[in-house]
């Protein structure tokens, strides 16, 4: 039962390891692009083409779409960011148990976005556990985890990759545990507990009035999506994907220098991918070719 591409390495690493999967559960298939045609999840994609069974209820909580999943006789669910609330028929349809595979070292960032909001946090390190669900938010024991540090130059997008992997050998490595029942059940602490709220788009907006080094965060953690913007000194708006902290001084969104270093409340950001509204992502000298933007102008 899974949605996004993060889901889909622990999909194909529980195939290639030989366990029948009898079915997939994903989230319908939503408009996308200029025509707004229905694109099916990355999950359901993947299962499609392997010719798995894919099932796409908007729902899960009615009698009829919980007696069709009770009618698989499926030994576990296996959960990776799905989308949908399983109810308590669900969670007790299955042999073992329903199993999911959590970006977070919890009890910290229970929620929606743990990686994003690791990051922003300046956590140095998270993981990747596999852990019961029960009827409460991420709040099951832990059976299994792999722990990966968080570099200064890693984004949400290099720890989705890097979770992702360490995730599917993970559940590949406990799954015939779980099923021989040697694999003990480790609840979570009561302390350090932390939600990952959903990402607002409101709160991506750069406020150049902050320091350097809370920014320097916040970039790294909506990237490469939603991404953080601001407004360059033509007006256009633009994303701003990498960057780093360095020492500076000025008024906050002032350019400092010609290679995009731009003040901020305290310290100045080196800008190092920028995507201008309705381009491609470019490394900053690349960007500056098309762009001209000199020491004295204002970012907003």
């Amino acid at each position: 039962m899974g949605s996004p591409d993060f889901a889909v390495p622990t999909l194909a690493a529980l195939v290639d390891a030989g366990h029948d999967v009898v079915c997939v559960y994903s989230q319908p298939p939503k408009p996308a692009g200029r025509g707004k045609a229905l694109r099916p999840t990355a999950v359901h994609g993947w299962a499609e083409a392997q010719g798995i069974e894919v099932r796409t209820p908007a729902s899960l909580k009615g009698a009829e779409a919980q007696a069709e999943f009770a009618a698989l006789n499926a030994d576990a669910a296996i959960v990776v960011a799905y989308g949908l609330i399983l109810p308590k028929a669900v969670l007790d349809a299955t042999r073992l148990g329903c199993f999911n595979l959590h970006g977070s070292l919890l009890p910290r960032w229970r929620g929606a976005a743990p990686m994003q909001r690791a990051i922003e946090a300046g956590d140095i390190e998270t993981g990747v556990q596999v852990m019961a669900m029960e009827i409460g938010l991420d709040t099951g024991g832990i059976y299994a985890t792999a722990r990966t540090p968080i570099s200064a130059q890693d984004t949400t997008g290099t720890l989705h990759d890097r979770l992702a992997s360490l995730g599917a050998a993970l559940m590949v490595e406990a799954l015939p545990q779980l099923a021989a029942g040697t694999l003990p059940c480790v609840p979570q602490a009561e302390t350090g507990v932390t939600y990952a709220a959903k990402i607002d788009r409101a709160e991506t907006k750069i406020d150049w009035t902050k320091p350097a080094e809370i920014l320097d965060r916040a970039i790294r953690a909506f990237a490469p999506f939603p991404g953080a913007w601001c407004q360059l000194p033509d007006g256009a708006r633009a994303k701003i994907l990498l960057c780093q902290a360095e020492i500076g001084e000025g008024a906050p969104g002032t350019v400092l220098d010609d290679r995009l270093l731009i003040a901020c409340g305290h310290g100045a950001l080196r800008l190092l991918k920028v995507q201008r509204e309705g381009k491609g992502a470019l490394d900053a000298p690349d960007f500056l070719r098309g762009n001209p933007i000199f020491t004295g102008h204002v970012f907003s």
